[in-house]
């Protein structure tokens, strides 16, 4: 008889997961609070208009690597067609400057001579880490905690990065900004992700993939992704009962047999995997009972991204001839969504028909933000209705700065907060992500079980801190080589029969 798996969440990590236990022959159903899969990597419809709220850019989308396999055994990418951008960013600046950000990585550099030719040096230093990066690729074929010494030796193409990491893995990007004598660029590049913390090394990869075409966009956006995957677990025999919280994980003889959901119903199985959010798994599913003083220490270390608020409208105005992302420097920095903001990232989707009707355009803006502000005002109330209000209107004015007249042209607006992604995704504090990158966080290997728990996993962006839909991919597959290591099983995978190459 075949063992049963029960996973908590069916984001992109819990679907995953599905996908290869099915494959695997296990018995699986994943609980999911929300009507749709993808937790986080989502969509929504506004008025015929789809608003994205997730992929930007995926990172595996070239055919023939490792990732890309990934993405295809689950059925993500099923014949959709990959866009892969020219630029990257606009970077505009108050004086009227613009630093173009070109996927092309000989363009890049030669705009970035022509912008400031005393600054060869450290262009010649950034440009040299992309090249490289481009080589380096997360693992993908083998859990690490099954590793054999074969496994390490075909890792050693890897080494060929291990000079970068030592050069430059605890340099941040404003470090390796503060390189630049031109003041342009290096307030351009030094705040660019606008995080404490964020390792130079990370933007020198997410600019060699694009660069290699690594990093492109499918078509469809997140909310198709996920449903794709979702689809390849259902076609695999899988079940999702949506609308359904886990109140409890259900632990006998500190082992995980079980689930209790929301409406008392228990549910029981041979492993529990939790997908969920990080917090609401350890403190409320299982009463905060399986940490101990050095988990602590971690999760104490470790910084959640901050929220968002996520600001979307809808223009009866093809943008397609305009750039797609935009990051707009702000003359004085303005308090808004309770954070001083000295940035506006602006970005539409032009180059996806399918999240506007014909001649038009969805644009998108996102703002760091602050749980506690939002809390204060409190979901629906009078205030935080206004509150969304003012922030939409002051996103509409800096648009029409940057597309005159474009606030005629308005047919839909939509504004989620924290609060928003708290109520439908779970994620602790309305985090839109995990644990966030930093020099100090980006090579930790956190472990997928709790201290004194068995029969138990954890996996996703809460035990992978950088978060992102390739870690939460892959630790789908590696919990499922870890399950069958366990039952002394031969791990199996396999990608649809009617798959497609996407172009």
């Amino acid at each position: 008889m075949d063992k049963s798996i029960i996973i908590v969440g069916a984001g992109i990590a819990g679907l995953s997961a599905g996908c290869y236990a099915r494959m695997n022959g296990y018995s699986t159903t994943i609980f999911e609070m929300h009507d749709i899969p993808g937790g986080l990597c989502t969509g929504w419809k506004r008025h015929g208009y789809t608003i994205d709220g997730c992929i930007h850019w995926l990172v595996g989308s070239r055919p023939g690597t490792g990732l890309r396999q990934v993405w295809e055994e689950i059925g993500a990418l099923h014949g959709q067609p990959i866009v892969d951008h020219e630029e990257f960013v606009r970077i505009e600046g108050p004086d009227g400057r613009t630093l173009v950000i070109y996927t092309d990585i000989d363009r890049f550099e030669q705009h970035l001579l022509e912008l400031s030719p005393r600054d060869r040096k450290p262009i010649a230093e950034l440009t040299r880490a992309v090249r490289k990066m481009a080589h380096f690729h997360m693992p993908t074929e083998r859990a690490p905690e099954l590793h054999s010494f074969g496994d390490r030796m075909r890792a050693l193409p890897a080494l060929r990065v291990l000079p970068l990491f030592v050069k430059y893995g605890k340099t941040t990007l404003k470090q390796f900004a503060e390189r630049f004598s031109d003041p342009f660029l290096r307030e351009a590049l030094g705040s660019f992700y606008n995080l404490d913390g964020f390792p130079f090394i990370a933007l020198a990869a997410t600019l060699g993939w694009m660069n290699t075409r690594n990093a492109g966009y499918p078509i469809g956006g997140s909310l198709e992704f996920a449903k794709s995957v979702a689809r390849r677990y259902a076609d695999l025999g899988g079940e999702v009962r949506y609308g359904e919280r886990v109140a409890q994980i259900i632990v006998e003889r500190d082992r995980a047999v079980g689930v209790r959901l929301g409406s008392g119903e228990e549910c029981r199985g041979d492993w529990v995997i939790s997908a969920a959010d990080g917090h609401a798994t350890i403190d409320q599913m299982l009463g905060g009972q399986y940490i101990d003083d050095e988990l602590r220490a971690v999760h104490a270390r470790l910084k959640p991204f901050d929220p968002l608020v996520h600001i979307a409208v809808g223009v009866a105005r093809d943008l397609s001839a305009e750039p797609h992302n935009v990051v707009r420097q702000l003359k004085d920095p303005v308090m808004v969504a309770g954070r001083s903001q000295q940035q506006l990232g602006i970005r539409h989707f032009c180059y996806d028909r399918t999240l506007a009707p014909e001649g038009k355009s969805v644009i998108t803006g996102m703002l760091r933000s602050d749980y506690d502000y939002w809390k204060a005002l409190g979901a629906g109330t009078e205030q935080y209705l206004e509150e969304k209000q003012t922030i939409l209107n002051w996103f509409i004015d800096r648009l029409d700065e940057r597309f005159s007249g474009i606030r005629d042209s308005i047919e839909m607006t939509d504004v989620a907060t924290p609060l928003t992604f708290e109520r439908y995704t779970g994620n602790w504090r309305g985090s839109f992500e995990g644990w966030q990158i930093t020099t100090d966080s980006m090579t930790m290997r956190m472990k997928k079980t709790l201290p004194g728990l068995g029969g138990f996993f954890m996996i996703g962006q809460w035990v992978n801190p950088g978060g992102g839909l390739p870690p939460a991919a892959v630790d789908g597959k590696f919990v499922i080589q870890i399950l069958c290591a366990a039952d002394g099983k031969a791990f199996r995978a396999s990608t649809p029969s009617i798959m497609t190459q996407a172009t």
